[in-house]
């Protein structure tokens, strides 16, 4: 595969096709290091990357490869999550497999009409749920970083919201009374696991960007 033609500004990949999480975190990076550019991270999408095959069984490993996949056809440190909903009464199901629970991989409709079919009969008291994320980090010599977030919460009967993507519209972190879907943006990347796990990433990529 060729190199692709990179604008000179960007510092940083972040390893996904996923138009939603390239906007999410562009917030999440310009809140959490001061000084931080949007245009400093361009997606793999837009550079027109294939998506690596994610065979890991975990959502740091998978975010690895996603990570590696991008500094071996840039050469430039890549960043990438990899992120799920782990459901109490499933044994942490659907986990890794959360974007393809339904079968197709990103049909949110479909992953989200087939959890709430399987928990329809589930009590409030037992629908407790976790969205869980993984931060990689990978540089062009080959050293890695991976941090993880987490929150807590319970899915609802129904959807809630028009906003966020996935299944925000399902879960109700704790502590609100709301759904993830129906929070403001930069109020719901302050408690995400994606926006805890890349806040603690963000020390690490103070070096490799022009502040």
């Amino acid at each position: 595969m060729s190199t692709p033609e990179l604008d000179p500004e960007v510092r940083l990949i972040l390893a996904t096709h996923n138009a939603h999480k390239v906007e999410e975190l562009r917030a999440i990076l310009t809140d959490a290091i001061p000084g931080f550019q949007p245009q400093w991270l361009a997606s793999a999408a837009g550079l027109g990357m294939p998506e690596p095959v994610e065979d890991g069984v975990t959502f740091a490993q998978n975010a690895l490869i996603k990570a590696r996949a991008v500094v071996a056809a840039t050469g430039l440190p890549a960043i990438a999550d990899d992120s799920g909903i782990c459901v109490d009464v499933l044994g942490g199901a659907p986990g890794i497999f959360s974007a393809r629970w339904a079968g197709s991989h990103g049909n949110d409709q479909a992953n989200l009409d087939l959890l709430l079919d399987q928990l329809s009969d589930i009590a409030p008291e037992h629908r407790g749920a976790a969205f869980v994320a993984a931060a990689a980090l990978v540089l062009p010599d080959g050293t890695d970083y991976v941090e993880l977030g987490k929150v807590r919460g319970q899915l609802l009967f129904a959807r809630q919201g028009e906003g966020g993507f996935g299944y925000d519209p399902i879960f109700q972190p704790e502590g609100y009374e709301v759904s993830t879907a129906q929070l403001d943006p930069a109020e719901k990347n302050q408690i995400s696991h994606r926006g805890r796990a890349f806040r603690a990433l963000a020390p690490r990529l103070l070096p490799i960007l022009p502040l």
